[in-house]
C-alpha cells in the first residue's frame, strides 16, 4: 500500500478550496460569500435594499487566516444562519486541514479512474457524495462509458447521442450489450 503525507498531497489543492454564496435569511435580502483558500477566511456582504443610503454601496468583506475563524464564534455564527450547520462543519474542517482529495481530483482524472470500474459500480460510487453522483449523472461520464465501452457505437450515431444525451442513448440502445460484456 502507498502511503502519501497530507504535505505531498498539497499539489492536488487549488488555491480556492471552498466557495459557496447566497442569500440571507428573511427579512434582510443581503447576499453573501464564503471563501476558503489555503491561508484564508474570506466572508463578503452585499447590502440589498431600496434605502438611498445603501444603493451603491460597496460589499464589505472580512479576511482571517484560517486560525482566526477557528475561534471566531460570532462569524460562525453568520455562517450558520446563513449557509446552514453543515457548511460551518465543512468549513472548520478545512480550517483545520482535513482535506477531501477524492472530492478534489480532476474530472479527466475521476473519469480515467472510473474506466477501470465495472457499471454496476458506479452506481455505488454515485451514493458516496453529491460531486459522485452529479458526475455519475454528466453528460461527460456517459459520453465517455458508450465511447469505450460500446463495441457497436459508430460515428453516426454522435449526432442522436448529442441530440438525445449520451445517458439516453447508452439506455436506450446498448444498456443490454454493455452489461454482457462486462460479464
Amino acid at each position: 500500500m502507498v502511503t502519501c503525507s497530507a504535505s505531498k498531497m498539497a499539489f492536488l489543492l487549488g488555491e480556492q478550496l471552498y466557495q459557496i454564496s447566497g442569500q440571507g435569511p428573511p427579512p434582510a435580502k443581503d447576499f453573501f460569500l464564503l471563501e476558503i483558500t489555503k491561508n484564508e477566511v474570506i466572508w463578503k456582504s452585499w447590502k440589498i435594499s431600496v434605502r438611498p443610503e445603501h444603493r451603491g454601496a460597496p460589499p464589505t468583506q472580512l479576511k482571517m487566516a484560517h486560525q482566526e475563524f477557528l475561534h471566531d464564534k460570532r462569524l460562525q455564527c453568520d455562517v450558520v444562519i446563513v449557509f446552514g450547520q453543515r457548511i460551518l462543519d465543512y468549513t472548520v474542517s478545512l480550517c483545520q486541514g482535513k482535506f477531501d482529495y477524492l472530492e478534489r481530483l480532476p474530472d479527466d482524472l475521476l473519469l480515467k479512474i472510473m474506466s477501470y470500474l465495472q457499471l454496476k459500480d458506479t452506481t455505488l460510487l454515485a451514493q458516496v457524495s453529491h460531486r459522485f453522483r452529479k458526475f455519475c449523472n454528466s453528460e461527460k461520464f456517459w459520453e465517455e462509458t458508450v465511447r469505450s465501452r460500446c463495441a457497436e457505437f459508430s460515428s453516426d450515431m454522435e449526432d442522436i447521442a448529442n441530440a438525445m444525451g449520451w445517458r439516453r442513448t447508452f439506455f436506450a440502445f446498448f444498456h443490454k450489450s454493455a452489461i454482457k460484456k462486462q460479464q
